[in-house]
């Protein structure tokens, strides 16, 4: 099931329609306060949120999702006309996993969705390095033994950089194995992603080495 909080109708009936027609489950709400009470109903697997809203903006919608244990993972993509790098950057930094800006197309709306809903998985093996433990399959990350709360991309990030540990990646290799090849964003991407990774991580957070003039890597 795919939530989608958008206050314009037409946009909002659109993309519910156009979903539903490639076999994605959704559903569409107008105010926040609507949009709350369905997912303290019924966590969804995915959520579309705008920026500009009534009663709050998708900002703050989206951090109240982050700040509770059973959406802290949810993934999420802010769709909105907002396409200033600030914007871009403010939702990234409050853990969104993408941005799409109006206007997009039906196609790319549903590639990036089927891209991170296939993601949201996780693989067999266990990660230990000191004291951060990363179990994909449980969808798990500890420090010291204490659970870390991490966004789709930052736990995706951490994950596909533990399971070849030793290889630099450059921001290019992160975009396209990480957003997927058809991802248009920019290298800055990454860099917030790897800021709020390690601050989240906070005493391992340096596990995540910068290379310079390369990329990033986990020895």
């Amino acid at each position: 099931m795919i939530y989608l909080l958008e206050d314009d109708e037409s946009i909002r009936k659109f993309v519910v329609y156009a979903l539903n027609q490639t076999g994605l489950e959704a559903k569409g709400f107008e105010l926040p306060s609507q949009f709350r009470k369905a997912v303290a109903e019924r966590v969804p697997d995915l959520a579309l949120l705008d920026i500009m809203l009534p009663e709050e903006d998708g900002i703050s919608v989206l951090k109240s999702l982050r700040a509770a244990p059973a959406t802290a993972r949810l993934p999420v993509i802010m769709l909105t006309a907002k396409s200033g790098e600030y914007d871009k950057v403010s939702g990234l930094d409050s853990g969104a996993d993408d941005y799409i800006v109006k206007p997009f197309g039906t196609m790319e709306l549903v590639s990036r969705i089927r891209a991170l809903l296939r993601r949201a998985g996780g693989g067999d093996e266990s990660y230990t390095v000191g004291k951060l433990y990363v179990n994909p399959k449980q969808h798990t990350v500890t420090v010291d033994g204490k659970p870390v709360l991490l966004t789709l991309k930052e736990f995706e990030l951490l994950c596909h950089m533990l399971s070849q540990r030793g290889t630099v990646f450059s921001r290019d290799r992160l975009l396209e194995e990480i957003w997927g090849y058809d991802y248009d964003g920019e290298n800055r991407t990454v860099d917030v992603h790897i800021r709020t990774l390690r601050a989240k991580l906070g005493e391992c957070g340096s596990v995540v080495e910068t290379v310079r003039g390369v990329g990033y890597k986990i020895s």
